[in-house]
C-alpha cells in the first residue's frame, strides 16, 4: 500500500554560545571580554541570543544577551537580515529567518529522512484525508519537521520547524516512550503543563501511558494537545533499532475509530523504518 522510498530529517539549527564583551556585564553566557573576537562568532553571538524562549527579540535585548556594543548590535543585526539568518517584524523586533531552515534542511541525516518518509507521508494523507505529522525530539520537545493537511476543520498548533511539549502530543508521547528513563524524569521534573482539556498533567498516569506504547507499539491522544483533535502515532526505527522519529495522523475527536487508524499509521512507520536502514549503516 505504501511507496518504498529515499530518507531524509532536518536536524535543526544549533544555538551558539553567546559571549559577553568588556562594555557589558550581563551576557546570557561566555566570558566578558569582546576583545579578539571575530566577525563570526559575534554573527553567531546574535543568533545564539534567540531561544524557545526568546523567539522573538528588540535590538536593546540582543545587545543586552550578547554583551556587544550597541552599534556593533545594530549592524550584524542588519547584516543578517539582509541574508536572511533574521527577520524585522513589526515593532522593531527580530526574529529567526527562514534561510537558517533552508540551511539546516541540507543536512545529509535531515534530507535522508524526510526524503524517505515523505512518499509514505503522502500515501497515508491519500488513504485517510486527515493531518499527517513527521516528528523528532529535539531539546526535550517535539519538532515538527513535516505535516500534510487540507481539511480547516481540524485545528492543530503544529507547524513545520515548531516545537511542542511532548507529554501533550501524541507523536511526541511516542518519543518519549522510547526515550532513556532518565529524560522522561528530566521531562516530569520540568512540569507537565496542561496544554487542553485531557492533557496529562500527572506524572504517574503518564508513566503508565508510556509503558502502555512501548506494549502496544503506537500510542493515542484524545484532546490533549487541541481541544476537538485526537491522534494516533508510531515510532519510526533506524538501523539499530533505536526510534528516531515518529508520525502521527491528526483527526477531530470523535469523527472516527482512532484504532481503526492503526494499522494504516503503523504500516506507514514500518516503511519508512525499512527506507532508512541503508541511511543508517556505517
Amino acid at each position: 500500500m505504501f511507496a518504498e522510498a529515499r530518507v531524509g530529517i532536518r536536524d535543526p539549527l544549533r544555538h551558539g554560545v553567546a559571549c559577553g564583551s568588556a562594555q557589558r556585564r550581563t551576557p546570557i553566557a561566555g566570558n566578558t571580554s569582546d576583545g579578539g573576537r571575530s566577525v563570526v562568532s559575534r554573527a553567531l553571538a546574535v543568533l545564539g541570543s534567540f531561544s524557545k524562549d526568546r523567539p522573538e527579540q528588540t535590538l536593546g535585548e540582543i545587545q543586552q544577551a550578547t554583551g556587544l556594543a550597541s552599534a556593533t548590535a545594530y549592524r550584524l543585526a542588519n547584516e543578517l537580515v539582509e541574508w536572511g539568518a533574521l527577520e524585522r517584524i513589526s515593532r522593531g523586533r527580530y526574529r529567526v529567518g527562514i534561510r537558517l531552515w533552508q540551511v539546516g534542511s541540507l543536512a545529509p541525516q535531515a534530507r535522508d529522512l524526510r526524503d524517505v518518509a515523505l512518499p509514505f507521508l503522502q500515501d497515508l494523507y491519500e488513504a485517510t484525508h486527515e493531518v499527517v505529522h513527521l516528528v523528532v525530539m529535539d531539546e526535550g520537545k517535539a519538532l515538527y519537521i513535516e505535516r500534510l493537511m487540507s481539511r480547516p476543520e481540524v485545528q492543530v498548533q503544529s507547524r513545520v520547524a515548531r516545537r511542542l511539549p511532548l507529554h501533550a502530543a501524541g507523536s511526541g508521547k511516542v518519543l518519549l516512550a522510547y526515550s532513556p528513563p532518565e529524560l522522561v524524569e528530566q521531562v516530569i521534573a520540568a512540569g507537565l503543563p496542561k496544554q487542553a482539556s485531557r492533557t496529562i498533567t500527572d506524572s504517574n498516569v503518564l508513566r503508565r501511558e508510556l509503558a502502555g506504547i512501548r506494549t502496544t507499539g503506537y500510542g493515542v491522544s484524545r484532546d490533549e494537545m487541541t481541544d476537538g483533535a485526537s491522534s494516533v502515532a508510531a515510532p519510526v526505527r533506524g538501523a539499530d533499532g533505536e526510534v528516531i522519529a515518529a508520525i502521527s495522523v491528526v483527526l477531530p475527536s470523535g469523527s472516527r475509530d482512532l484504532q481503526a487508524l492503526v494499522p494504516a499509521v503503523s504500516l506507514a512507520a514500518a516503511g519508512i523504518s525499512r527506507g532508512m536502514r541503508p541511511f543508517m549503516m556505517p
